[in-house]
C-alpha cells in the first residue's frame, strides 16, 4: 500500500443525454516520497484523477485512499479540513490575490488553522525563504515576475506542511529556463524535504524530474516508464 491508492476509479459527467465517460478502471498507487510525472494529451483525465486524489471532487465509482484516509464518502467541510492538513495544491496560473503582498498570499491557507498571526507570519516566512523569495516578501503579484508569482504560490502550497503536493501544469504559463528553476525546486521539495510530488504535465523536461512517469490516454492509464 502506498500513500495514495486508487482502485477501480470511475468518473463520468452527465451532458445532456450523454453521459461522457472521463476515467475508467483506474488503479494506481503512488509511494510516500515518490516524484511522479502525469503525463498524456488534453482531455485524457490527467487533471481529473488529480482533483480526486485531491479531493476536490469524487468519484462516480471506485475508491480513493491517501494516508489510509478514505477520501469516498467524506462531506465536504471533511474534505475542506482534510485537505487543509495533508495537500498542497499549484496550479497553471498561481491563483495569488493581486491586492495582497507575497508574505499575506502565503498565509492565507493557515488561516484555516489555530495558529496565531505571529506564528503564521513566522511560518509564511519559512515557506517564502526554502523558495529563494525572502526578499520579495512584501512584494505584490503585479510587482513579481511569472516564475515568482509560481514560486509564491508554491510557498502558499508548503506554508502548511503539507504530505502531498499536487501540481496541475505548473510550469505551463513559464519560459524554458524558468520553467526548468520550478521543476528544480519541486524536486528539491520532493528530496531534500520529503513532499510527495505529482505533476500533470505536457511538458517532457519533467519527466526528467520524476522519479516516474505515467502516460493517460482516454481515461485510462497506459503505459509507464521507470
Amino acid at each position: 500500500m502506498g500513500l495514495v491508492n486508487c482502485r477501480a476509479l470511475e468518473k463520468s459527467f452527465v451532458k445532456g443525454r450523454e453521459t461522457v465517460e472521463v476515467l475508467t478502471g483506474i488503479d494506481l498507487d503512488i509511494k510516500e516520497g515518490d516524484f511522479l510525472a502525469l503525463m498524456g494529451p488534453s482531455g485524457s483525465g490527467k487533471t481529473t484523477l488529480l482533483n480526486l486524489i485531491g479531493g476536490l471532487d469524487q468519484p462516480t465509482a471506485g475508491a480513493v485512499e491517501v494516508g489510509g484516509m478514505a477520501l469516498n464518502g467524506m462531506s465536504g467541510r471533511q474534505l475542506a479540513r482534510w485537505r487543509s492538513e495533508n495537500v498542497g495544491f499549484i496550479f497553471q496560473f498561481y491563483n495569488l490575490l493581486p491586492v495582497l503582498s507575497a508574505q499575506r498570499n502565503v498565509e492565507l491557507p493557515l488561516l484555516l488553522t489555530r495558529l496565531s498571526a505571529k506564528q503564521r507570519r513566522r511560518n509564511a516566512a519559512t515557506a517564502l525563504e526554502i523558495v529563494g523569495l525572502s526578499d520579495r516578501a512584501g512584494h505584490k503579484p503585479g510587482e513579481l515576475s511569472g516564475g515568482q508569482q509560481q514560486r509564491v504560490a508554491i510557498a502558499r502550497a508548503i506554508v502548511a506542511d503539507p504530505t502531498l503536493l499536487l501540481c496541475d501544469e505548473p510550469t505551463g504559463d513559464l519560459d524554458r529556463d524558468t520553467a526548468d528553476q520550478i521543476l528544480e525546486l519541486l524536486e528539491t521539495l520532493n528530496r531534500a524535504h520529503g513532499k510527495t510530488v505529482v505533476v500533470v504535465t505536457h511538458d517532457p523536461k519533467a519527466a526528467e524530474h520524476a522519479t516516474h512517469t505515467l502516460y493517460m490516454d482516454k481515461g485510462k492509464l497506459t503505459g509507464q516508464a521507470a
